[in-house]
């Protein structure tokens, strides 16, 4: 049997040391390194490739969702078992909603700890027996019969936020003050019953239709409101070609829900999620591959009908794009309203 290759990250050198001399004990299993904050790590783990990340999701430096969910992406086989002191439940479901394959509590026995790891290395998920009882008993959030309505500058902020981008970023983005994104950011949760940003993000991560955008907002009409007809996840790392060929689909199909992704870690999670109809991917998503995102998706969303675009078309991204999956390859110059119109008409079919 091959060693195990296992990082550990923990702020507290104390804490490092106990989960070492826990770990030790296991045969065939090797301590390759130690960080204690969320720029060492997310340094380490491409420069020692482990097989296993025992991780403290409160480090300094780390914002543990979006971070997990970029980790998966990039390193889909690592196994992440995370040893943590907090048991607040919207923190947990949504470590493990990212993507996380144990979360054990730091109180309990180390001889747990080793069995956690065991299992998680042997494919299984790992929950503290501490946390069982509390996480299948509580309500679904999903069982909530109503969804808050959110505006279309709300549902922005909502999908910065499950980003991981901070209060100063967000305002650079939408080009306003941090004074006022404070502010939206107050009335967001308030109109989501909660008071924090991590709760916000889990409501998030509990009810993905939130995030989207609806045809009929994308062009503004007054068409009544009906049942949205068609699911598109829309994945390019351009902003505005985003809202383009959104409100190029929002006049094909006004009732149609619009969810936006601008890296592969945003779209597998949204996928995963909401199990679209119809995605459109660019084929180089800044520095990742699309046709490697088209392939990921169609793991986590096996009905998803899958479109490639591309501004610069050749022959063997065709190839590729069409081997991955895709129903169709398109020059992004060439899309228009009417291409657009038979993309949907046959996601419908």
């Amino acid at each position: 049997m091959s060693t195990v290759r296992v990082l550990l990250a923990d702020d507290h050198t104390v804490v490092r040391a106990g989960l070492r001399h826990a770990l030790e004990a296991l045969p065939d299993l090797e301590i390759i390194g130690e960080v204690g904050n969320g720029r060492e790590l997310l340094d380490a783990i491409p420069r020692l490739n482990p097989d296993l990340l025992i991780l403290d999701a409160s480090m300094p430096d780390f914002e543990p969702i979006t971070a997990v969910q970029q980790i998966k992406a990039e390193h889909p086989s690592l196994k992440i078992l995370i040893v943590s002191a907090y048991n607040e439940e919207t923190y947990v479901v949504g470590l493990l909603k990212a993507g996380v394959d144990g979360y054990h509590m730091k109180d309990q026995p180390l001889a747990d700890l080793q069995l956690a790891a065991q299992r998680i290395l042997n494919g299984d998920r790992w929950i503290s027996g501490v946390l069982i009882d509390r996480l299948t008993s509580r309500p679904s959030l999903r069982s909530s019969s109503t969804v808050p309505w959110l505006t279309r500058r709300q549902r922005e902020l909502l999908r910065l936020l499950s980003q991981g981008i901070d209060n100063r970023s967000i305002a650079l983005t939408l080009n306003l003050s941090i004074k006022t994104v404070e502010n939206h950011l107050t009335a967001l949760y308030r109109v989501l019953g909660v008071d924090s940003r991590m709760k916000a993000l889990n409501y998030a991560l509990h009810h993905p239709e939130l995030l989207a955008m609806t045809g009929q907002d994308m062009v503004e009409t007054e068409l009544p409101q009906t049942g949205p007809d068609l699911t598109v996840l829309l994945v390019d790392d351009n902003t505005r070609y985003r809202q383009q060929l959104s409100r190029m689909i929002g006049k094909v199909s006004p009732a149609s829900l619009i969810y936006e992704a601008e890296n592969m870690a945003e779209a597998l999670s949204l996928g995963e999620q909401i199990q679209p109809q119809l995605a459109l991917i660019d084929v180089v998503l800044e520095d990742e591959d699309g046709i490697q995102c088209a392939r990921r998706l169609r793991n986590v969303s096996p009905l998803t009908r899958m479109v490639l675009m591309s501004a610069y078309p050749d022959r063997e991204f065709r190839r590729q794009a069409l081997s991955a999956g895709a129903i169709a390859f398109l020059d992004k110059k060439d899309l228009d309203t009417a291409s657009v119109r038979q993309v949907v008409e046959d996601a419908l079919r």
